[in-house]
C-alpha cells in the first residue's frame, strides 16, 4: 500500500453489474497513516481510470482481532469487532447482510500478474500448493531484512542465506515463524521447507510471514511466551471465554511454574510461590493444568487469536 498501491488497486475485480451496489471497500488500521493518505490519494486519482466503480477508504480504530473477516466486517458496520459465528460464511451474508468477498492485500496485488502473465507465471516458484512468492519480513539480531522469496525455500536458507545470519552472537537459538502467535522452531527443525502444509504438519503456521531470529544473547524463550500470553487480552476482542479467561489464567499458570522450578532469590517471585503453595499443587500438576487449558483455547476459541496463543 505504502509500495505500488496502483497494483493493488487494479487488482480489485469489479462487482458484477447486476448487483445493487457496485464498490469496494478498503480497510485499513489506524496505526498506519501513510499507508492510509496513500490510498486515499490514489483513489482518487485512478479509481476512476482503473476500477470503474466506488472505492471507499476506511480506517479501523486497530483491533488486532479485525484481522479475522468476520470481525473486519463488525467493525466496518460500525460495531465491536468481534468473530461472528460460521455459517453463515460472508459470502452468502456478509457487509450489512449482503453476499460479500473478502480479500487481503497479497491475492489483490496478485492479480495484474495474473491477467498480463497468466496464471503460470504465478504458479512456476514455490511447492506443490504452496504456489508463487511470499514477502517475508526478518526481524532480530539478523543482518538482512526483508525480502520476496518463492516457496519452497527451507527456513535454514531463509535465516543464514537470505538474511545474512546472526550478527554478534554465534548460534541461532530458535526462529519464530508466524509473526506474535507463531511458532518457535528450533535449529534442528531448519531443514523444514516454506510450505503452508508441511507447517501445518508440523504444528505451525506461517502466517503473515514475519520472521524473528533469536540468538544466545537474548532469553526469549519463557519471556517471549509468557509476553504472547500477557498480550493476548490486550488484543482479544473479549467475547469468548477460552481466549479472554484462558490467557490471564495461562500467565499465572506460568509463573507458578516459573517460580516452584528454581530458587527464590527476588521478592517479585514471593507472591508466586506462596500462590503455588495455597492452591496445594505440585510443579507436575501446574504443568497439566496449563496443557489441558492449552488444548481448551487452541480448539474452544473461535478465532486464530485464542487457538494461536499456546503454540508452542
Amino acid at each position: 500500500m505504502e509500495g505500488d498501491l496502483f497494483q493493488l488497486v487494479e487488482g480489485m475485480p469489479p462487482p458484477p453489474k447486476r448487483w445493487a451496489r457496485r464498490s469496494v471497500c478498503v480497510y485499513l488500521r489506524s496505526e498506519y497513516p501513510d499507508a492510509i493518505a496513500k490510498m486515499q490519494a490514489a483513489c482518487r486519482l485512478a479509481a476512476s481510470i482503473i476500477a470503474p466503480f466506488e472505492i471507499e477508504v476506511r480506517v479501523g480504530a486497530g483491533a488486532y482481532v479485525c484481522g479475522e473477516e468476520t470481525s473486519l466486517l463488525n467493525s466496518l458496520e460500525g460495531k465491536r469487532g468481534e468473530v461472528r459465528a460460521k455459517p453463515p460464511l460472508p459470502a452468502l451474508q456478509g457487509l450489512f447482510g449482503c453476499p460479500t468477498v473478502v480479500n487481503n492485500v497479497l491475492t489483490l496485488a496478485a492479480v495484474p500478474h495474473i491477467l498480463s502473465e497468466g496464471g503460470r507465471f504465478l504458479q512456476f516458484p514455490g511447492v506443490d500448493r504452496s504456489a508463487g512468492t511470499m514477502p517475508i519480513q526478518l526481524a532480530g539480531n539478523i543482518r538482512h531484512g526483508g525480502h520476496e522469496v518463492a516457496f519452497g525455500i527451507t527456513l535454514g536458507e531463509l535465516v543464514h542465506d537470505i538474511g545474512g545470519g546472526i550478527r554478534l552472537w554465534p548460534l541461532v537459538k530458535a526462529v519464530q515463524v508466524g509473526g506474535p502467535l507463531g511458532a518457535y522452531i528450533h535449529p534442528d527443525q531448519f531443514d523444514i521447507p516454506f510450505d503452508y502444509e508441511v507447517y501445518a504438519a508440523a504444528d505451525a503456521l506461517i502466517g503473515h510471514a514475519g520472521i524473528t531470529v533469536f540468538d544466545d544473547g537474548q532469553g526469549h524463550g519463557r519471556d517471549g511466551s509468557v509476553s504472547r500470553w500477557n498480550s493476548a487480552p490486550q488484543k482479544a476482542a473479549a467475547k469468548c471465554t477460552p481466549c479472554r479467561l484462558g490467557s490471564t489464567c495461562g500467565v499465572e499458570v506460568i509463573d507458578r511454574i516459573r517460580a516452584g522450578g528454581r530458587k527464590l532469590d527476588t521478592l517479585e517471585q514471593a507472591p508466586q510461590m506462596h500462590n503455588m503453595l495455597q492452591t496445594g499443587r505440585s510443579r507436575e500438576d501446574e504443568i497439566a493444568l496449563l496443557t489441558d487449558l492449552c488444548e481448551t483455547m487452541q480448539f474452544g476459541s473461535p478465532c486464530a487469536l485464542g487457538g494461536f496463543t499456546p503454540i508452542r
